[in-house]
This record gives structure tokens, sequence and C-alpha cells, in this order.
């Protein structure tokens, strides 16, 4: 991995310039960017326009979310402070409400006990704990010629049973300390491992297919950089691979929105579960709180849950320039467009029809939780605000609290639309993103 210099100023490992590239690419067209700040006087703005009608189908369910969070790597960065352990997996005011921990399987094995502090505490709150190993140990791997690198790593294949019980002492390790891994992964990024290990499908297939089996907990695959589908596709076509993962595990960088959906997944992984388990967005090169950059986060998650049906959204690291962390331990920008989903659709919710494009730069998404909770979250990237009319079919729901993020304000709570005859209306500030807790 490259190395930058960060916020403190000493250098520490990044991922390759070449991956920021491919998060511009997937971005799109970027709006001008400003410094968050304050909002403009309501005064000098136009009426909103009107969008059509969101119709909200409570009845007609999509997928089960188990939640959203970040990686802590605290060989490559420093560890999270106990403070932003908190900050990061709680869920009160000035919190992310994240329930996703993302953490290394670190080949040398003295480094183990380095990520039990955060992750014990991350289920402390409530979180859960998946692990993504970069590299087998050393005397488990070759090198080899690929194109142009030279040094290219691969797993030896006759060392296929030995790293399988490597993943199960880790996973052992963890629970001997506290921690109960909820599922670990082959391999971070097999087709993206110039500064790692390389595993083409057939491998990962083989490795599925004879040697998963053994291992304790679920099984994540194959984690690919760009959810490039032919790496996945033999998975879901060999029965017997397919039956050793629990887990698909896909990332994100410069995957364009047109590429989100997943019709073998839908016709194969019936009983699988589908993780979104890294990306940054929209680069690795801008501060968190240029805005309105920062919603482009907003819309990534919005697309990613309702094109992609994602079960799990995860970030880079947690605590970032460019993260939902700044390095002092507050939430940012892009923070917060993440928190709009994580601290109201829980772990358990589901994914509920919804329209999901009512107006041009409008993006609505609704889930459903226990008894009559209903959380519906609206993104409005365009400049002016949108009048935006709710439609619950069959509710017995009879209030609406709700929260905005935009120039000027953070997770703001706002007095609630009134709810009348199963249906509100409210107004979309312009650049911003709004979440509406129905009760």
């Amino acid at each position: 991995m490259a190395l930058h210099q960060n916020a403190s100023g000493s250098a520490r490992p990044e991922p390759p310039n070449r991956r920021t590239v491919l998060a511009a690419l997937g971005a799109g067209a970027a709006l001008p960017l400003v410094a968050a700040g304050p909002a403009a006087a309501a005064g000098t703005r136009p009426a909103p326009r009107t969008a059509a009608d969101v119709i909200i189908s409570p009845a007609a369910e999509r997928q089960l979310i188990r939640g959203f969070g970040g990686m802590n790597h605290t060989v490559w960065i420093s560890d999270l402070t106990p403070e932003q352990r908190n900050t990061a997996f709680g869920n009160g005011e000035g919190q992310l409400g994240f329930t996703v921990l993302r953490i290394p399987v670190h080949e040398d094995r003295a480094n183990w006990s380095r990520e039990v502090a955060t992750a014990r505490r991350a289920i402390e709150l409530g979180a859960t704990v998946i692990a993504s190993p970069w590299n087998p140990p050393a005397h488990m791997t070759e090198t080899f010629v690929r194109g142009n690198q030279t040094n290219a790593r691969r797993l030896r294949h006759d060392m296929y049973g030995a790293y399988a019980q490597h993943l199960n002492d880790f996973h052992q390790f963890m629970r001997n300390n506290g921690v109960e891994l909820y599922a670990i992964s082959v391999q971070n990024e097999p087709d993206y491992a110039h500064d790692w290990t390389w595993w083409t499908s057939g491998e990962m297939v083989r490795f599925l297919r004879e040697n998963a089996g053994s291992i304790g907990t679920r099984v994540i695959a194959p984690e690919s950089f760009q959810y490039v589908k032919s790496f996945s596709d033999p998975i879901l076509n060999d029965a017997q691979a397919l039956a050793n993962t629990d887990i698909l595990g896909a990332h994100l960088y410069g995957t364009q929105f047109q590429n989100f959906p997943y019709p073998l997944f839908r016709q194969r992984g019936a009983g699988k579960e589908l993780w979104m388990t890294e990306v940054y967005y929209p680069n690795s090169s801008d501060s968190a709180d240029l805005w309105p950059q920062a919603l482009d986060v907003g819309e990534h998650v919005h697309r990613s849950l309702v094109d992609a049906e994602f079960q799990a959204y995860v970030w880079w690291y947690i605590r970032r320039g460019y993260g939902p962390m700044r390095e002092n331990g507050t939430i940012s920008k892009r923070g917060a467009g993440m928190a709009h989903f994580s601290k109201w659709v829980r772990p358990g919710h589901r994914r509920i029809e919804a329209t999901a494009q009512p107006a041009p730069n409008v993006y609505t998404s609704a889930y459903k939780g226990d008894g009559s909770r209903l959380v519906v979250v609206a993104v409005n990237k365009g400049d002016a605000a949108v009048s935006q009319r709710f439609v619950l079919e069959n509710t017995t729901r009879s209030s609406v609290l709700s929260w905005v993020t935009d120039a000027g304000r953070t997770l703001a709570a706002q007095p609630g639309p009134g709810l009348s005859g199963g249906s509100f209306t409210a107004v979309l500030p312009g650049r911003s993103i709004t979440t509406y807790l129905l009760q």
C-alpha cells in the first residue's frame, strides 16, 4: 500500500492510488464543492418543487438488514480510543450507531491481541464483528510471475488445509478473548492483490469446496474489489463451494451503479447473505466534510441497499479525514450520511418496497422494525427544496419524527410533519438527507 501523511503527520498505509481513481470513476459527475457552512437564509430560497408520491408498502418485504459499520486495523493505523469506540458503536447523540466492525486477520499471530479491545467493546454495544485476511502466514505462500509483477504472492496449493486451520485459530483466539466472530473471510480483494495475496476464481472455488467446510464460523467470499461478477459467478455455479459459503462479500471501488444488481445471486443464492464489506466513497483525497460532495455517501448507501440489495454496508477506516469519523473523534458529514441509516435502520429491520426515485436527484427508501416502527430515508441531491408526499399502505402509525443533515446542520432533530390518513408531506431541503421515524 502507498504511504501518505495523515492529519497528525505520521506516515501510515493507505489504499493504492489506483483505487482512488476507480472510486472516483464510480462516483459519477461531481457537483460544485464548498466547505460545510451555514445554510442560506430561508427567505432567499425558491418555493419547493413537487415530486411524485412515494408509495410505501410495509407488506412487501425485501432483504433483512444486518447493519452498517467500518474497519479498524491497528497495525496500519492507531486503534480507536475508548471514547472513539463509544462514538462509533454507541447510538446516542453525537454517535454513529454502527453495528458492524470489520477487523483484519493478521498473518503474524503476535498481532492478534491488538484487535481485541475495540472488538470486545463493539460487541458490548451490540455490534457484529467480522474479519478479513490480507495474507496467510509467510511460510504458506509462494511467489510467482503475474503479468508484469515478478513477485506476486499466492497461497501454496499444499497449504490449503493449514490455511483453513489458521483462520480457525484466529476465530478461536477471538472467542477465548470475548469476541465471537459472526463471520470470517477467505481473502480480502483476491483480484486486486498487488500488495497482498492473489487468488484466481478457480483457487477460491477449490478452497471453498475442499477446505472452508472445516471453518468454525460463517465464511465470507470472495470480497472482489469491484464486485466483479466473473469472480463470484463460479462460486454460485459450484454447489459444494456455495454450500460452504455463508456470505457473498463484495467491495464497490469504481463499481458503476448499473452493475449493482446481481441476477445470478438472486437465482442461486437462496439462504445466503449478501454484504458490502468495504468501500470509501467518492474518494480518499477530499475532506469528509466537503459539501455537497459528502451527500454522495447518502446516495451510495441508498443504491447499495435498494439497487444491489446488500444487507450490510461497511466503510473502510472508521476514523480518517475522509471517513465517517474525523481524526478528532467526531462525526463527519460523510459519517452523517451513513448515520442517517445506521442510527435508525437497526439490525433485524427489513427493507420494504418504496418508490426509489420520485423525482430527479431524489432517492427514498423505507424499512420496518418491530411492532409499528418504520424508517424512511430521503436524499435530495438537487439544489432546490422538494415538497415530498409519502403514502403508507395499510398503516396504523400515528406519529413522525425527523432528523436532517445539510450544509449547516448535522443529524439535527426537526419537528415531525403531521401524519393524516396514512400519508404525510415534508419539505426536503436542497442538498440534504433526512430520516423519518414513524411509530
